[in-house]
């Protein structure tokens, strides 16, 4: 196995890594993902979400139409997309496949640009594309500026866990090992140009997350317990969508996948890989200042 670092935004770094890696099956994961981030800086999205993907598929293309025949017949492209393409829910409703696309913030938007190319290329082109969206990800080695690892991070360094608005935003959670055996099902058992949603049907609002994860932490590093005492709801931003929920039933129906991780369980397991990892952390937080 050979890992080639390489900006998605420059195309001849992707022809260069097609030609060393001559692939059979492309999973296109990269992407901008913070929304707080979007915001301030909404061209870095567009660039690597909209240009990146758009060079991939160009530079796929071209690599894909020159291969033998029963290569080109089993090869795949996996697009990994997001449940914020679709906009808002209200409180009963879910996100499906059938789902209008209603992006709201500049990431949701550069992510459902992304997705529209991706699926031009199989009616334009017969390029064998797969879609999938998915409900919001926690577990190891995620960004420390995301939810959950922020949380775990400021509340075990006695810092203040700024919450938006009042905290009653609601998210899907999914467990990355989930996500993964559902991106391997999707690519073994999924239909060229067919989109599928991914979820393990966990609702929670941000506020019921954090006071999880305090609760969690009160048991198991007590020194500065009560953790809740260091919330501190802040002004909401923009385009703050409120609730986000998926029945998958699609993926549940045809290709035989369901979830397999319980929430909590794995939200503690992941509690103690931050807590465990606390020199990662701050070298990729350092990093990240680095880089503004």
């Amino acid at each position: 196995m050979t890992f080639y670092q390489v900006d998605i935004s420059n195309k001849n770094d992707i022809d260069n890594a097609i030609k060393l890696s001559s692939p059979d099956i492309v999973f296109h994961l990269a992407a901008e993902s913070h929304v707080d981030k979007a915001i301030m800086k909404p061209q870095n999205f567009l660039e690597s979400n909209v240009i990146g993907t758009f060079n991939l598929l160009q530079s796929l293309l071209i690599y894909w139409e020159k291969l033998p025949q029963i290569r080109k017949s089993n090869f795949r492209f996996i697009h990994i997309s997001t449940d914020e393409v679709f906009g808002s829910l209200g409180d009963m409703d879910f996100f499906t496949e059938e789902t209008p696309y209603n992006p709201r913030n500049p990431y949701a938007a550069s992510k459902a640009a992304s997705d529209h190319f991706v699926k031009s290329w199989f009616y334009t082109y017969n390029f064998p594309i797969i879609i999938t969206n998915s409900s919001n990800n926690f577990g190891p080695w995620q960004f420390p500026e995301k939810l959950i690892p922020m949380v775990i991070t400021n509340a075990s360094s006695n810092r203040n866990i700024p919450v938006y608005g009042d905290g009653e935003n609601i998210r899907d959670w999914l467990y990355v090992e989930d996500h993964i055996e559902a991106l391997i099902n999707v690519c073994n058992k999924g239909q060229p140009g067919e989109s599928y949603c991914i979820s393990s049907e966990n609702e929670r609002s941000n506020k019921q997350i954090i006071e999880l994860i305090c609760n969690i932490l009160d048991k198991e590093r007590p020194r500065f317990a009560p953790h809740f005492k260091l919330i501190n709801y802040i002004e909401d931003r923009p385009g703050h969508d409120r609730r986000y929920a998926i029945k998958p039933l699609k993926i549940l129906d045809k290709l035989g996948w369901q979830s397999r991780y319980d929430f909590e369980l794995y939200l503690t397991k992941t509690i103690f890989w931050y807590l465990n990892n606390t020199n990662w952390v701050k070298s990729v937080i350092m990093k990240s200042k680095k880089d503004v």
